[in-house]
């Protein structure tokens, strides 16, 4: 018999069963929403360090690297751990990973609130790391291997809904608290802990994943998790053979291999290495796209349009969070109607054509950039002496604007040396103090411009069109696109691109900005999220519907 086809008989009960699965029992939604708890955490730390970072680079004096260095030092512990967590969701099961990455958030979230040193809140946002790199690789899968088929789309882009919401939550507490420039990110970063100690308490009561318990030859005890949560009107026997054959299937081909690893057979399996290099190759173009510079940059990106205001600045990135978690439910809704692919590839369009947009806005933002009125002559010999406008100043890395913000526009525009250990301040110079009287200014992440319009909107139009595809669609194939016993292994390898690929792009964002310009960094984000639409057009298949069991019927085609 083949490695991945169960025999007919199963499969058609099995979607014959599915098909009735109209009404789930409560307890089905009720360990979805506390799983979900692990892409709201996700989604708050996203979205609560664009506005903290607004106090926190003042506060810590936190030049480019060590502004980049907090953002991304999540991301790595998160991209190490989400391969740990393959190996630990086959050693100890799904259940006891979630509820580790639920203890390991809650301890990072109480030591960035009470951070007293960057190094403090770099330790902090790094075990933060962790346990997001544990739950955002075992919540969707856990999610999949719980739900039914003919739901599993709806309950596991359910979990991206929740990454949303808690970019949402995370904007509007960033905007609560923006105006106690003192201790603001304190709440902001410290209040990530009581969601999850209380998904830590709710999962206490929550059952195993059938398919492991499966694998661990525990059937008694699958059957009667299927039951409980697909409810006891429903024949469960098809879905649990067809696992059960998977299963023993996977003990066969691994008595062939010996003490060869899992990936070592998915590499010379033609149908899962393929479905493994899409999943890759998805969670890959989600990120190059640049959306996780649009969510942990959104308050810089909105700032580097030309408002100066903080707590504008903050209050506008919770606008573009609220886009994000509304269009969201447009592909909980049509996930199980239109299909997967359709999602993915009007998602990518879309993201291509507002990157674009974004690009066009900081063109004219630079082309329309103001002149300087004058050099100071405390520069003279400088970098900043040799500038002309207010763009080439701050795209420099060195200098900064200082100008009269006077409502007929800016006037004694000048270009000054920043102060590297202040970035907030002038090194010398008239804007060289914390405290400028109005309507003195010190810009060195932007200038004034009557073109902000053009980025907020591109950050509604990208948000809009990644939300409902690019979004949820790759963590959804991905929970139904391997069969049992690769799952693991595969989902781990997926996520861990995820991370990686979020590792870089957010860990050079600000660097690119000056090496290449805002606009020249924007036509590189388009250009790869155009290949990504080209790569999906001609490769991804649709999942809709399908039985993870049955990869290989998706990819016997060239």
């Amino acid at each position: 018999m083949s490695a991945h086809i169960i025999n007919e008989e199963s499969k058609n009960l099995v979607a014959k069963d599915n098909g009735n699965h109209h009404n789930l029992p409560i307890y089905m939604y009720l360990l979805t929403l506390l799983s979900a708890i692990g892409g709201l955490l996700f989604g708050y730390d996203t979205g609560v360090v664009s506005g903290a970072m607004i106090l926190l680079r003042d506060y810590f004096s936190l030049n480019h690297v060590w502004q980049e260095l907090i953002v991304s030092v999540t991301i790595g512990g998160a991209w190490a751990f989400s391969l740990v967590a393959g190996i630990l969701s086959e050693k100890l099961g799904r259940k006891p990973v979630i509820l580790i990455a639920s203890v390991v958030f809650t301890a990072g979230a109480i030591v960035m609130g009470f951070s007293v040193t960057r190094e403090m809140l770099l330790v902090g946002r790094l075990t933060v790391g962790i346990g997001i790199g544990l739950s955002s690789m075992i919540v969707p899968m856990y999610i999949g291997e719980v739900a039914p088929s003919g739901r599993r789309g709806t309950l596991v882009t359910l979990n991206t809904c929740f990454v949303t919401g808690g970019q949402l939550i995370a904007s509007i507490v960033a905007g609560a608290f923006s105006t106690d420039k003192k201790s603001g990110w304190r709440y902001m970063l410290g209040l990530a802990g009581i969601p999850s100690f209380i998904q830590f308490c709710g999962f206490l009561f929550m059952p195993e994943s059938p398919r492991w318990l499966v694998k661990m030859e525990k059937y008694e005890k699958a059957i009667e998790v299927l039951r409980s949560v697909w409810g006891n009107s429903v024949d469960v026997e098809p879905e649990f053979q067809s696992i059960k054959n998977s299963s023993l299937e996977h003990e066969r081909q691994q008595a062939k291999l010996g003490s060869k690893p899992v990936l070592f057979k998915i590499l010379l399996d033609p149908f899962v290495r393929n479905a493994l290099i899409v999943g890759c190759a998805l969670q890959i173009f989600q990120q190059i796209s640049g959306i996780n510079i649009v969510m942990y940059y959104s308050a810089t990106i909105i700032e580097m349009s030309g408002i100066k205001n903080e707590t504008t600045v903050i209050w506008l990135a919770a606008v573009t969070a609220g886009v994000n978690f509304i269009c969201t439910f447009i592909g909980l809704a049509l996930v199980e109607r239109c299909g997967r692919r359709p999602l993915v590839l009007s998602s990518s369009g879309g993201v291509t054509a507002s990157l674009c947009l974004f690009a066009i806005g900081f063109h004219l933002i630079d082309a329309y950039s103001p002149s300087l009125d004058y050099r100071d002559p405390v520069v003279n010999g400088s970098i900043c002496y040799t500038f002309n406008s207010c763009s080439e100043c701050i795209d420099s890395g060195k200098c900064g604007y200082c100008f009269m913000d006077l409502s007929s526009g800016p006037a004694n525009g000048t270009c000054l040396l920043a102060d590297p250990d202040k970035i907030n301040v002038a090194l010398m110079g008239s804007c060289n103090s914390t405290s400028l009287p109005d309507p003195l200014t010190w810009a060195v992440n932007w200038c004034p411009s009557n073109y902000t319009w053009v980025i907020f909107l591109s950050l509604v139009l990208y948000l809009f069109f990644f939300a409902f595809g690019l979004g949820p669609m790759p963590w959804t194939i991905n929970a139904e696109f391997y069969p049992q016993w690769a799952h693991s292994t595969c989902y781990s390898t997926t996520t861990s691109m995820n991370w990686f690929f979020n590792m870089l792009i957010s860990m050079s964002f600000l660097t690119f900005t000056q090496a290449l310009t805002r606009y020249g960094t924007f036509w590189m984000y388009a250009i790869f999220a155009f290949i990504g639409w080209i790569y999906f057009m001609l490769v991804l298949p649709e999942t809709k519907g399908r039985n993870p069991e049955d990869v290989e019927s998706l990819f016997v085609s060239p």
